[in-house]
């Protein structure tokens, strides 16, 4: 037994009895103004509220909000909020947070990355301290299904803009039914449960661990070192299934993988090369030592309803890839493929170091396309180093990562031109209008065409290889009770859970 899992495993000695779930990576903040990543997004769950959250049918019922009327026009919206909510540091929430809220997301200065949440709030007014009033950009047919996002309380800021670095990120004060009491110093970070929730929680206290190996995940679970683990390796099913203190749950990401391409570099500006490319990528081998799933031929998983199912994703053909290469002005020399200055056609390949199952995945495309004459130089970043690098500077060739969604499924700042997320530079003034376009629907039939269509015109422009969505597989120690699974953010249920002494 190595000195990493000794480590763990003594390290839960002399813990209370609290419900422990493992990361791969600690949560870099807690604050969801700034939240990037599935980790962050998991423990706003358990920190912060919305106005609206899914119910267990997935549709959207009163969190913070307590009732609401929607006018007529469909242009605003009167939110009467609860009573009985108070923060964690015993302040009473009330309006002036839901508006200052809506201040903070869209005010350009605090470059919130979520700031996409509100840009169809025309104006925010507390009306008294429990009712809030909302205006509209265009007519909206279902606003709650938009105000899921998470409140933030006004009296611990100074005002907007809010800045990242701002103290908050390590003392987060919410409403939700746990709250933060420490980051500790191996980057576990503590919750307790609030006692003021007005949907008291049943469990006592939450742990989340960074366990940046998963193979040591599955052994924490098994050796009742951790109660919850929020993925499951394909290769850990078997014994885990078989495991009578373990518990699986399968549930259904809105997440899909991608090898997307930087579009300002000069050779993948070409759709020629970008097609030869797809083309000689085995996506099935890709997928297949890593687990199961959908093959996808667009941005959006296929039981969405704005997956175009008369798009194919892309066949493996080498052949019609080494066609498109001649086609684009390069030259096989036997060995590799060469530009008309006898340049091998190379390309630099960056992904995140922890993103699960990213290094088998990258590796193989090498493979692949090393095997017919493309060079690919892969690139393991750091999540401070990929932001930089990715987000800031975009300084790579292609980049093997995935998106996950919510509901909503709004891909606009991924795909428009000014999209927060576009890093790859996409850019169609098409696709920009009809996302637009599908933000202001009001009818969902018009929307769900619409998107369909972004579906068709996105793959034809080919941005990337759209990959796969996974089959997705949680695990859970059986004295955890009363277990509901969400399925984008994992936690939005887990007041109900409860764990057995």
């Amino acid at each position: 037994m190595s000195g990493t899992f000794v480590a763990c495993l003594m390290a839960t000695i002399g813990m209370a009895n609290p419900l422990r779930y493992a990361e791969d990576r600690a949560p870099a903040i807690v604050n969801p103004l700034f939240a990037t990543t599935m980790s962050e997004a998991r423990i706003d769950e358990l920190v912060f509220e919305g106005l609206f959250a899914d119910d267990l049918e997935l549709k959207s019922a009163g969190r913070l909000a307590e009732s609401f009327e929607l006018s007529a026009d469909l242009m605003s919206m009167k939110i009467r909020l609860r009573r009985d909510v108070v923060w964690h540091d015993g302040e009473p929430f009330d309006a002036d947070d839901v508006v200052f809220t809506i201040s903070a997301y869209k005010d350009p200065s605090t470059a919130s990355s979520e700031a996409g949440r509100v840009t169809w709030v025309k104006e925010a007014i507390a009306m008294d301290p429990y009712t809030v009033f909302l205006t509209f950009t265009d007519p909206e047919y279902a606003p709650q299904d938009k105000l899921h996002f998470k409140i933030l309380p006004t009296h611990r800021f100074g005002g907007t803009p809010v800045k990242r670095t701002h103290n908050f990120r390590t003392q987060p004060v919410g409403t939700g039914p746990f709250k933060v009491v420490s980051f500790n110093e191996d980057n576990s970070i503590t919750l307790a449960r609030h006692e003021r929730y007005w949907n008291a929680a049943k469990v006592d206290e939450v742990v989340m661990r960074e366990v940046s190996d998963k193979n040591y995940q599955a052994k924490l679970l098994t050796f009742e070192s951790l109660e919850t683990l929020i993925r499951v390796l394909p290769r850990d099913l078997a014994t885990l299934q078989n495991d009578r203190k373990v518990e699986l749950y399968p549930y259904q990401t809105n997440s899909w993988w991608y090898l997307g391409y930087n579009l300002r570099r000069k050779s993948l500006r070409s759709e020629k090369v970008r097609r030869a490319i797809a083309s000689m990528i085995n996506v099935d081998d890709l997928l297949a030592p890593i687990g199961t799933g959908d093959r996808v031929s667009g941005p959006f998983v296929r039981s969405s309803p704005f997956y175009n199912h008369d798009i194919a994703p892309m066949s493996h053909d080498p052949d019609r890839g080494a066609e498109l290469l001649n086609d684009a002005g390069y030259t096989f020399d036997g060995s590799s493929w060469v530009d008309n200055k006898g340049k091998q056609l190379t390309f630099k390949l960056v992904t995140l170091r922890n993103l699960e199952t990213a290094m088998d995945v990258v590796i193989n495309i090498q493979s692949q396309l090393q095997s017919k004459g493309v060079a690919v130089e892969p690139e393991f970043l750091g999540v401070a180093e990929y932001r930089q690098r990715v987000w800031r500077n975009n300084d790579f060739d292609m980049i093997l990562s995935q998106w996950s969604f919510d509901r909503s499924e709004d891909i606009y700042e991924q795909f428009h031109s000014s999209g927060s997320r576009n890093f790859i530079g996409y850019a169609n003034p098409e696709v920009d209008r009809m996302l637009v376009a599908a933000r202001d629907a009001v009818d969902p039939q018009k929307k769900k065409a619409v998107l369909r269509d972004v579906h068709r015109i996105v793959a034809t422009d080919q941005p990337m290889v759209f990959l796969w969505t996974l089959d997705s597989y949680a695990a859970l120690s059986t004295k955890v009770k009363g277990v509901t699974v969400h399925p984008f953010y994992f936690f939005t249920w887990a007041s109900d859970w409860a764990l057995q002494k």
